[in-house]
């Protein structure tokens, strides 16, 4: 029975072992804590005006960014003469770390803080940065819609984007609290990708064997966009009583993987 017990113990031993071996050990590479009253722009830059849902009412307006208290505020607000010459209804702030700071495979974390308005889309997201969309991959890591208190997490790709492709699930939610700050992270492996709010894993989306392209664009440098949206085909019209609106980051963390499990 002693013998029996011990190797039993052993095996647990092993058991433990083998799965704290198999988790990613990352090193931390960057921190960003918003020090000082505006933000560094050797790390981040405005994103400019484009032509999607996401982008097109994006503006360099100073009111929309702010950095205070040790956070960056960047607010989405009511045209109403504020850029008299900007046709647009609303305007927003949004800004990335393009061309500045970037993570391959690693982990990304960013706290937050989200207020609500009917028709405010917030997102924390990913792209790559030498290549196109969809074909080179997008990792939602937050969006919220409204006032909801869950998240999005999203992985687009040419795989199921273009192609439709529903195996594996691209996408998850997860609960937030939705007056307060919350932890929304990525961890980008050669394997997969894991979601995570406030620690509590949310799903994952793994690298599988497929005869159709595009499956995992994910392994190339990429960076953190942060931005406010208001409207779109997703989120609805929104109501201009609920605006100004703001979003808070209190910091965001790039960890490299230091070894492949």
């Amino acid at each position: 029975m002693k013998a029996h017990r011990c190797l039993l113990v052993s095996a647990l031993m092993l058991m433990a072992a083998s799965t704290f071996a198999g988790q990613p050990k990352y090193k931390l590479v960057w921190k960003e804590n918003f020090r000082g009253n505006h933000f560094n722009e050797k790390s981040w830059s405005k994103i400019p005006r484009g032509t999607s849902d996401w982008n097109r009412r994006m503006s360099d307006h100073p009111s929309l960014y702010k950095v205070e208290k040790g956070r960056l505020v960047l607010r989405g607000v009511v045209n109403d003469g504020l850029v008299p010459d900007d046709p647009v209804p609303f305007l927003t702030g949004g800004v990335y770390t393009k061309n500045k700071k970037t993570i391959t495979y690693g982990k990304v974390e960013v706290r937050a803080k989200l207020h609500a308005a009917k028709g405010a889309w917030p997102a924390i997201w990913m792209l790559p940065n030498d290549k196109g969309w969809p074909d080179g991959g997008e990792i939602d890591i937050m969006e919220r819609l409204n006032g909801d208190s869950i998240a999005y997490q999203t992985v687009h790709s040419y795989y199921t984007y273009v192609l439709k492709q529903e195996t594996p699930r691209k996408g998850a939610t997860g609960p937030i609290d939705p007056d307060g700050y919350n932890v929304y992270a990525v961890e980008i492996l050669p394997d997969s990708l894991v979601f995570s709010i406030n620690d509590r894993r949310t799903f994952s989306y793994p690298r599988i064997q497929t005869d159709k392209p595009g499956q995992y664009p994910f392994g190339t440098p990429f960076y953190l966009l942060i931005d406010m949206q208001i409207e779109g085909q997703w989120v609805g019209k929104a109501d201009p009583k609920d605006y100004p609106v703001e979003m808070w980051i209190d910091w965001v963390k790039m960890y490299e993987l230091k070894e492949n499990r």
